[in-house]
Order: C-alpha cells, then structure tokens, then sequence
C-alpha cells in the first residue's frame, strides 16, 4: 500500500485536474500488474509481438502514436523508440512510475499527452464522436497503436451513464462509441495495428463458464489474425473459486 501511496502522491501534481479522478484506477492497475506479472506475461509477449509485426511493415518510420499507452507493459516501447523519429503516448494518466521509467531509460524522442479518447463528452454534447480526429493533425503519421483500449472506452462510458440523468445520453451510447474508435483508425491516412478484448469471462476452478460478457457492445470484431485468452484476474486474486479471462484479438 505505501508504493501505491507514493506513486499516486507523485501522479497527482503531474497530472491535469479534470484527469486526476483516474489516477487511482492507474494506480490499482499498475498494483495488479505486478502482483499477476507471470499470468499476464504471456498476454503482454503477444501484444508486443503484434505489434513488432506490423511495424515490420511499414514503408516510413517517422512518428508513431500510441492510444492507451497505459503502464507500456504491453507496448515494446524500447523498439518502437529505436525505430521512429518521435514516438507519442496518449492516455488519460501517465503514472508518476511510468515517467520515471522512461526517463532511467534515456528514451528521450517520447511524448506524453493527456486525453480523454472516448468521445463521450462529444456526445453528450449532441454531436457526432470523432474521438481520433485531432491524429489527422499530426505531422508525418506512419504508424498507430490502439493497445488493449477500446474495451475500456465501454467500460469507463457505462460508470460515466450510471450517474448520468435518465435520458440525457442516447440508449446506444457504449456501441456507437466503440464505433467511433475503430471508425476512426480506419479513416487515417496510416497503417494501425489494434489490440482489444472482446470478451469477459467467469470461470469458476472446474474450468465451468459461468457467465461471458460482450465487450464490443454488439459491434462486429474486427477481422484479425491473431487471439489469445488474457487471465486478468487469476484464481485467488478476487475470490478462490472463481477467475476472469479476457479474448484478445490482434487486428
């Protein structure tokens, strides 16, 4: 609890105030991370490995932007450093420790930005999301990541309803959000290379599916060559009967 402590108290003064109710959702994560390292290794190797590959094909290696940069377990942030101009991570938080890692590790061509990459408020708004838009606006785009985000676009929007006036938001809110991201990687003028979950599964220590949520929201998968199952909450994590695994897909 004490590292947690320290690195939320050092997220806080980092971090803008309309983002600051997030760090703590970071901080959790970032205290799992390290607790389930060697249940979710193989899921980070597999999100890295996607997307070593699809850099392997690019023809131009400029600037590269990653959504939902997060803790960068998942991103092979060294590689993509070496291989680019100016690598950009977006996020709504960058933790204090994150910060501190990439600084030890002299990775001086990365950029942090802060952003809400839902689209929620523009929808709220009465307008059409257009969450990716402002990537149109970056110069000499070559490549973009969307790392294991676009399930959480659904799950932070269904909190933000939940305390949302009856009405205020339109009832199709969470698909046409998901939508909109992956609309939005599919308009831009770069190659992308998307890492999502799909599902959500409860499986109790029989290995019996007790229950499987859509993460997608009714939104078709996206053709992809790769999938894998992430055990996001490891048997005795939570509860000692029951684990949650995460579908991964690679597109």
């Amino acid at each position: 609890m004490i590292l947690e402590a320290l690195n939320y108290a050092a997220t806080w003064p980092l971090t803008t105030p309309g983002h600051r109710p997030f760090i703590r959702y970071s901080v959790n994560l970032w205290s799992r991370a390290g607790r389930c390292a060697a249940d979710w290794r193989e899921h980070e190797e597999n999100s890295k490995a996607a997307i070593l590959e699809a850099m392997g094909k690019l023809r131009q290696r400029r600037t590269a932007v990653v959504l939902g940069s997060g803790l960068l377990r998942d991103v092979p942030i060294a590689a993509l450093s070496r291989a680019f101009d100016t690598v950009v991570l977006v996020d709504l938080v960058h933790l204090a420790s994150v910060r501190m890692w990439l600084a030890s590790k002299g990775l001086k061509d990365v950029r942090l930005i802060e952003r809400d990459l839902s689209g929620y408020d523009a929808l709220a708004a009465g307008g059409e999301p257009d969450p990716l838009g402002f990537l149109r606006q970056v110069p000499y785009l070559d490549f973009v990541v969307s790392a294991n985000l676009l399930s959480q676009i659904g799950i932070g929007a269904r909190k933000r309803l939940e305390r949302e006036m009856e009405g205020r938001m339109p009832q199709d809110t969470l698909p046409r959000l998901i939508r909109a991201h992956l609309d939005g990687l599919a308009g831009l003028p770069a190659p992308t290379c998307l890492l999502t979950d799909i599902a959500y599964e409860l499986i109790d220590r029989t290995g019996h599916l007790h229950e499987r949520i859509d993460l997608l929201h009714g939104v078709a998968v996206p053709p992809h060559g790769a999938e894998w199952d992430w055990p996001v909450v490891p048997l005795g994590e939570e509860n000692r009967d029951y684990r949650i695994v995460h579908k991964v897909i690679a597109a």
